[in-house]
């Protein structure tokens, strides 16, 4: 899996996957559909189209062709063709009006898959930092984390309006509770970018606020979303009991260094800032 992450858009033929993973082609297509429950043709599809659905979703500057050959496809019509029995919309249509929710809970079943199979976590301690207030502009998010990506889209077209880029005005994630188990209607997250000036209003309904000062734990997580609940999870259970330090009574955050779609997925970079006291 962490090789297919790598090599999305090389040719990836069931002979060199085996290869790979030390079986033969025979073997190895039976054990990866044993083991994970889909076929690895069908795996390597639907990874594929994860990331060119984000793109065409959240980089209306990228073409349709450019984001086909960013993963892995030969041309638009093969990409079309991918697309279309995935989705049942076009890459276009799915541009103008992503279905968000089919989309989360085709996904759902990968996060599980990848979250159970694949352990690599930061191997290192989290540093004890000072961070200054931050001021921001706050995007929240409230119920179905299947919609999350309408609240995305929002969030993007404000900063766009405002000239808030990503490369000069850092990206933030207030994590209150974890998509994956908490009942959809009670799920929470913030959206954030930091704002020194008055926030604008507008239809998207973004507010002012701020990141807490204080201390923290900071740790860098490099890699997918998928496992970065584990990380999470790490850092509190068996990070957090050895290390003597008390939780502040406020949630974590995270700020995004480098985005998937943006770089591919096992190479997107988060850190996370677990407050203490």
């Amino acid at each position: 899996m962490q090789f297919i992450d790598a090599h999305l858009v090389d040719d990836l033929p069931l002979a060199r996957l085996a290869q790979v993973a030390g079986v033969s082609r025979w073997h190895f297509q039976r054990q990866f559909a044993a083991l994970f429950g889909l076929g690895v043709y069908e795996y390597v599809q639907l990874r594929r189209l994860k990331r060119a659905s984000l793109q065409l979703a959240f980089r209306p500057q990228q073409s349709v062709l450019d984001i086909a050959l960013d993963c892995g496809y030969a041309g638009p019509e093969a990409f079309a063709r991918a697309f279309r029995r995935q989705w049942g919309q076009s890459p276009r249509a799915f541009r103008q009006a992503p279905q968000w929710h089919d989309w989360h809970y085709v996904y759902l079943p990968l996060y599980t898959l990848r979250n159970r199979i694949m352990t690599a976590l930061p191997d290192h301690q989290p540093d004890i930092v000072e961070r200054a207030p931050t001021p921001v502009a706050v995007l929240a998010h409230r119920g179905d984390p299947a919609r999350l990506g309408e609240t995305i889209r929002q969030f993007i077209a404000w900063r766009k309006r405002q000239h808030l880029p990503p490369a000069t005005h850092a990206t933030f994630n207030v994590l209150y509770n974890d998509p994956y188990t908490t009942p959809p209607a009670d799920y929470r997250i913030d959206l954030a970018v930091a704002c020194p000036h008055p926030v604008e209003p507008g239809p998207e309904g973004l507010s002012a606020g701020e990141l807490a000062g204080g201390r923290y734990a900071k740790l860098r997580y490099v890699g997918s979303d998928d496992a970065l609940g584990m990380a999470l999870r790490t850092l509190y259970v068996d990070w957090l009991a050895q290390s003597g330090e008390t939780l502040r009574d406020a949630p974590l955050w995270i700020e995004r260094v480098r985005f998937f779609p943006d770089v591919p997925e096992h190479e997107a970079i988060c850190d996370i800032y677990l407050p203490l006291v």
